[in-house]
């Protein structure tokens, strides 16, 4: 099996109990084991959708997950992608800058494979393109693995995050430890 690092976030209805059905959905997958899941995080969003100011969107509840896999990186991105769908994710028409800051209730994406450095397409990077850019993936990344050394950058996640240059503001949410069981 391969170790998988996947980030999770929702900022539409009840993003919590959105996080917690994604989890047990991952818990359901036949050739997944769950092994932990950071702490969540509120995260302003990046951008806005159009009509809107950044202000004005609500802020992401984020965390990261790992767990063991069989599948290969395309058949795991389409089981993700199917629970994202199976939550409610919808894939707004427009340009792809425009659906990157829509809104979402569920976006789930995978930041490491193994060591593998895959990119294949335009759907499937791994490690993820801008996971050294963003607070809202470090900080919780780096409470599962800190040492864990990025296959392309040959640096720790503490490192990363220790040279992170976000503005955007990431703070630790009020749940309790163990957010992703019932």
């Amino acid at each position: 099996m391969t170790r998988v690092y996947l980030s999770l976030g929702s900022n539409v209805g009840d993003r919590l109990a959105v996080l917690r059905a994604a989890v047990r959905r991952l818990h359901g997958l036949a050739a997944v084991r769950f092994l932990a899941a950071s702490p969540l995080y509120d995260s302003e969003p990046w951008e806005s959708e159009p009509g809107q100011t950044a202000g004005e969107q609500r802020w992401y509840l984020n965390c990261v997950v790992a767990v063991e896999t069989t599948l290969a990186p395309r058949a795991l991105l389409a089981e993700i992608q199917t629970i994202e769908a199976a939550l409610g994710r919808t894939r707004p028409p427009g340009t792809p800058e425009a659906q990157r800051f829509a809104t979402r209730t569920l976006d789930i994406d995978i930041l490491f494979y193994g060591d593998q450095v895959v990119s294949a397409g335009d759907d499937l990077h791994i490690p993820h393109l801008l996971l050294a850019e963003r607070g809202f993936v470090l900080r919780p990344l780096a409470d599962l693995a800190p040492e864990l050394e990025h296959p392309a950058f040959y640096r720790s996640v503490r490192d990363l995050l220790a040279e992170l240059v976000d503005e955007h503001e990431v703070r630790p949410g009020d749940y309790p430890a163990h957010w992703f069981e019932d």
